[in-house]
């Protein structure tokens, strides 16, 4: 092995070995808001992560926080729904590239504006993708984030989110993927955990968290249950 790669390889181990650390060892680092359980409440049913409010910042205020510009596009459901997002591919959190995939709230008629406008479309295992004209990806970077999706760049075990979040409210199994979601109604917050595959953290506003859990406890399996504060939609 060349002495470059040798060292690139030291260095992407000890990236990961102070991840882990971070989420085993007791105690806050100083940069609190990297940190994915470091989860705050602002306002009554808000939800403040990496230092982004959300229903209040903005990808803009993403952009300054994880130092890198996001790459806007639009994607229409096969059910016709348009969702606008923006994707961070390389953001530097608590010494470990992870990405970032923020959902932007746009008001339906401006939506569908973007999808007339848009330059290209091509088809994903989800629905379409459009790019859209630079003026709208502009705007787009103005409008509120609904919600935050962080996706850590190495596999974490459960227990280490055992340690970080508590007992999850639900355990749901998809009966599709057989992915298992960890839901935290009070914290807005949906960990999937897929085996092998990398987990995904979704944040949402606790009034929001419907949107999420419904559609999972309507075709999936519960596996366990503890009871938690209520929260108000």
């Amino acid at each position: 092995m060349k002495t470059e790669n040798k060292i690139y390889l030291i260095v992407g181990v000890v990236s990961v070995l102070l991840m882990v650390g971070s989420f085993l060892i007791p105690g806050e680092p100083t940069m609190k808001d990297d940190l994915p359980w470091h989860i705050e409440h602002p306002a009554p049913n808000s939800v403040r992560v990496f230092g982004l409010t959300l229903g209040q910042s903005s990808t803009a205020d993403a952009e300054n926080k994880f130092k890198e510009e996001a790459k806007p596009s639009l994607f229409k459901a096969p059910n016709g729904q348009l969702i606008a997002e923006v994707f961070f591919e390389q953001v530097d959190l608590a010494g470990l590239r992870s990405k970032v995939v923020l959902t932007i709230d746009v008001p339906e008629t401006e939506l569908k504006g973007m999808y007339e406008r848009g330059l290209r479309m091509a088809a994903t295992g989800s629905g379409k993708k459009i790019t859209i004209a630079s003026e709208d990806a502009a705007r787009l970077r103005t409008h509120p984030i609904s919600s935050l999706t962080y996706i850590p760049g190495f596999r974490v075990e459960d227990e280490m989110f055992l340690k970080r979040f508590g007992q999850p409210a639900q355990r749901v199994k998809e009966k599709g993927s057989g992915a298992i979601h960890w839901l935290y109604p009070q914290n807005g917050l949906d960990i999937t955990l897929g085996g092998e595959d990398k987990p995904l953290l979704q944040y949402v506003s606790p009034t929001q968290f419907h949107k999420l859990s419904e559609p999972l406890l309507a075709h999936g399996e519960v596996l366990a249950q503890s009871a938690v504060p209520a929260v108000t939609p």
